[in-house]
């Protein structure tokens, strides 16, 4: 991480600070092109919105992809002041962001969160499957076929 990198994950830092000021979860990021120009801030939005997916990273992984072509996306970087759950994760990936810096890790963060307010994961969910593959495979498989 270099001097730039830092800078940049101060401001996200910041983000998160202004984020608790307003009542919010106190997490924030931003968007800089490689040259550290600043795209695009946010901050974690779930208290005022009521969504539980109002996370910046979430926020600002989704705003790229619709404002940026895939080559451009593949060079922005998201600095961000915790490291992104699996939820944000996926979506920075499917969105074609390529590096992500954050100040926190999952760990460090869980750390720091009193048990009772660690929220549910994916391991706390019992997923039952496959079934009715057959039906589900024809299906995906002739829109698979059409879009060829």
């Amino acid at each position: 991480m270099n001097a730039a990198d830092e800078r940049l994950l101060a401001i996200a830092i910041d983000l998160a600070a202004a984020a608790a000021a307003q009542g919010e979860l106190p997490y924030g990021s931003l968007l800089a092109d490689p040259d550290g120009t600043i795209l695009e801030r946010a901050h974690n939005t779930v208290a005022s919105s009521g969504d539980i997916t109002a996370h910046p990273e979430l926020k600002l992984a989704r705003k790229a992809a619709a404002t940026y072509p895939p080559r451009r996306c593949a060079a922005i970087v998201m600095y961000t002041s915790c490291e992104p759950c699996a939820m944000c994760a996926e979506v920075i990936a499917r969105a074609g962001l390529r590096r992500v810096v954050f100040a926190l890790s999952t760990e460090q963060l869980r750390a720091l969160r009193p048990p009772a307010l660690a929220p549910a994961t994916a391991a706390d969910v019992t997923f039952d499957g496959p079934a009715l593959t057959d039906r589900a495979t024809e299906l995906i498989r002739g829109y698979y076929d059409r879009a060829r």
